[in-house]
């Protein structure tokens, strides 16, 4: 009797769960079975193995062999487990020694010649081998994105000949890199788009300001060509560089999501512009097993929803409990994931169906019926969620001359983003967009004569409980900015100017 254990990880949304691969060699005819609840593609890899190791010049043991996958409970799927698989079978039958298994997990697809391929969701399983003590052998096309956990002990291989050469002491494995990965072409990350491409616009571009300095959600109206794509695309640059921890965070989900990961852009924070036919598994994740959806892959990044009303509205609304929590549950049958979604939303619009309401050409041929149906399409619990609303107008000509002047560039706002941001920390509250009711006391405390401002408008504007702590914490933001510890009546009065009502505005 043989019996061989190897520790591999499967994939749980961004968890990597521990997997013990057992396997059993006993007496009776030639057989090969996997079991502990597998899919398809973990029991075709019996085939897989079984050519894999003959190319490699071991042999297939020609006994029964039972495969356990534990814990039986936990869905196992891909070509993950194909490695663990192998060395197990190895071990089992004597081929190589098993007392070199208990330190280290395996992670790895099989091609029937013995090559190692890439699996997807490699970064949270290093990170959590890391957490449990072992060291961890993954593909060598998956050499950079395990580099990325600096802390981990990852090693590379590129057939199954040289994991088992690197147990039995004949060859070392090499450490993963970035030098040992497949190579990234020079010039191969476009830059990000600079703010001093956008002609005039100087409330919009304020408006951005504030929304990267405090982590606030924003949404521009204004008629076609009049620039709050490129403005949306600009707001990444002004974020500042995502830290480590925030840079992991993102690379794990995009690791799992089977888009890929590229090494080469993972502390650049994500911008997603889905289109907006879009569904609402698309935007929120879904699928068995259930992958992330795109306000995941945008987590501690921007999304940025152009055409706003003609989303779908059941996709819209899936947006209302991440822009609160910064987490979305997927639950399928049987089994069900957790996902960061802390995501900044930039959202675009038209004031109108045809575009040009309340454009001094009168051009505009909408009805008020057909206005009023066109915002209807969007609720008032998500655009109470959002703190900025921002009207625009159309450019005169004389500010899109090639020769006028560039406005500040993406660098310089980025200073005083930066310092604002400084200024928050330095609080010890986090951004101020999610500043929670006893920061919100503490740091928004307003005098008399501002505090009868705010609540003459709230009276006007019709201001929900949540719109008016928005409002707090975007004048506490405008503070920041100008460096002011007390909230003054312009910063407050800044702040309310964003909460006006587009429809009336237009």
């Amino acid at each position: 009797m043989g019996l061989a254990l190897v520790h591999s990880r499967a994939r749980a949304g961004v968890a990597a769960p521990a997997v013990q691969v057992e396997v059993h060699l006993s007496g009776g005819l030639p057989s090969t079975q996997i079991v502990g609840l597998p899919a398809a593609a973990v029991r075709e890899s019996r085939d897989r193995v079984r050519a894999a190791i003959l190319c490699a010049r071991f042999e297939y043991p020609q006994r029964r062999i039972t495969i356990n996958l534990a814990p039986a409970d936990l869905p196992k799927d891909g070509g993950r487990f194909d490695l663990p698989i192998a060395l197990g079978i190895l071990a089992a039958s004597g081929q190589i020694d098993r007392d070199l298994l208990a330190g280290c997990e395996f992670l790895g697809e099989l091609g029937l010649t013995g090559e190692l391929r890439a699996v997807d969701g490699i970064l949270p399983a290093v990170l959590a081998a890391a957490r449990d003590g072992r060291r961890l052998v993954v593909p060598a096309a998956s050499a950079a994105e395990a580099a990325l956990a600096r802390q981990a002990e990852a090693y590379v291989a590129r057939t199954l000949l040289e994991a088992c050469a690197g147990l039995g002491g004949q060859a070392s494995l090499p450490r993963a890199t970035e030098a040992n990965a497949p190579e990234t072409p020079a010039g191969s990350v476009p830059p990000l788009p600079d703010l001093s491409a956008v002609r005039g616009q100087l409330q919009a571009r304020r408006a951005l300001e504030i929304a990267a300095a405090g982590g606030h959600h924003l949404l521009m109206s204004g008629p076609p060509g009049c620039g709050k794509t490129l403005l949306a695309s600009c707001l990444p640059g002004l974020l500042p560089e995502a830290s480590e921890a925030e840079a992991l965070e993102t690379a794990a989900v995009h690791s799992i999501s089977g888009q890929g990961l590229d090494p080469a852009r993972w502390r650049q924070r994500p911008l997603r512009s889905p289109h907006h036919g879009a569904s609402a598994v698309a935007l929120a994740g879904g699928g068995s097993p259930p992958r992330p959806g795109e306000i995941s892959l945008a987590h501690n990044g921007v999304l940025f929803l152009d055409e706003l009303p003609e989303w779908n509205r059941a996709a819209l609304e899936v947006l209302r409990e991440p822009l609160e929590s910064g987490r979305i549950t997927i639950s399928r049958a049987g089994r069900s994931a957790e996902f960061p979604a802390r995501f900044q939303l930039v959202a675009a619009m038209n004031p109108c169906p045809c575009g040009y309401a309340g454009d001094p050409s009168a051009r505009c041929r909408c009805t008020p019926d057909m206005v009023a149906r066109y915002w209807g399409r969007l609720s008032g619990p998500l655009l109470d969620r959002i703190d900025l609303h921002l009207a625009m107008a159309r450019l005169p000509p004389a500010q899109l001359r090639a020769d006028a002047p560039p406005g500040e560039s993406s660098a310089v706002v980025r200073q005083r983003v930066e310092a604002a941001r400084a200024r928050q920390q330095a609080r010890g509250t986090g951004l101020n967009a999610r500043l929670d009711a006893t920061a919100l006391a503490s740091c928004c405390r307003l005098a008399d004569p501002e505090q009868a401002l705010l609540e003459q408008a709230a009276e006007r504007l019709q201001l929900t409980a949540r719109s008016l702590h928005r409002v707090l914490r975007v004048a506490r933001t405008v503070a920041d900015l100008d460096g002011s510890e007390a909230i003054a009546r312009p910063h407050l009065a800044e702040a309310l100017g964003y909460r006006a009502p587009l429809l009336l505005r237009d």
